[in-house]
């Protein structure tokens, strides 16, 4: 009796300590230089990696003749719904994806308290504009993987959670140069960037 208690958790420690060897995870964290506001900073594709799309629908305003966040960040495969909420009518398009000139997209014009919704699957980032008033514009972020951080006003940044390996780590903001770093995560990994135009 005795014999099979010991073999049961003799068995029962290799299954829990082989686990735990694949379900290491650790964040990603640093600073991003050089550009004032704020940046985003995600995990780029892993070869050989899908990730299921996200079910939440994250919600693009458009209030006080703004897009409201000015910047979303998003996993590739989410749906954005697009929302009025001003009194007058409002527009949604881009002119591309990630540079793609024939990823462009108008989803027209509608009145207040209404939306549409828009699925991204392509990664890359979507440059929001809005015909009936020009002076609006955000961007959504489209990331190839659910490990993505927006920075502090300050550029400090954590990713959480990202399993132990080693990753291409890149760093945006409106205006300045994508820079990309390899990043090795084992229990936790760093990155600093420092952006320019």
């Amino acid at each position: 009796m005795i014999t099979r208690i010991a073999v049961r958790m003799a068995a029962a420690a290799v299954l829990v300590a082989g686990m735990g060897v694949s379900a290491w995870a650790g964040d990603i964290e640093g600073k991003v230089g050089g550009m004032k506001g704020k940046s985003v900073v995600y995990v780029d594709a892993i070869a050989g990696k899908t990730f299921p799309a996200p079910t939440n629908h994250p919600v693009m305003d458009q209030k006080g003749l703004v897009f409201s966040p000015h910047i979303m960040v998003v996993q590739q495969g989410t749906t954005v719904d697009f929302l009025n909420s001003d009194t007058v009518a409002h527009n949604v398009f881009w002119p591309n994806i990630g540079g793609d000139k024939k990823q462009t997209k108008n989803l027209g014009t509608w009145p207040k308290g209404d939306k549409k919704s828009f699925t991204f699957d392509k990664a890359g980032v979507v440059p929001l504009l809005c015909n009936v008033h020009p002076d609006m514009a955000a961007y959504i972020v489209v990331t190839p993987t659910p490990y993505f951080a927006e920075t502090d006003d300050a550029g400090n940044y954590k990713i959480k959670d990202v399993p132990d390996g080693s990753y291409t780590v890149s760093a945006w903001h409106e205006g300045a140069k994508n820079q990309s770093k390899p990043v090795t995560v084992a229990g936790g990994g760093k990155a600093d960037f420092t952006l320019s135009k």
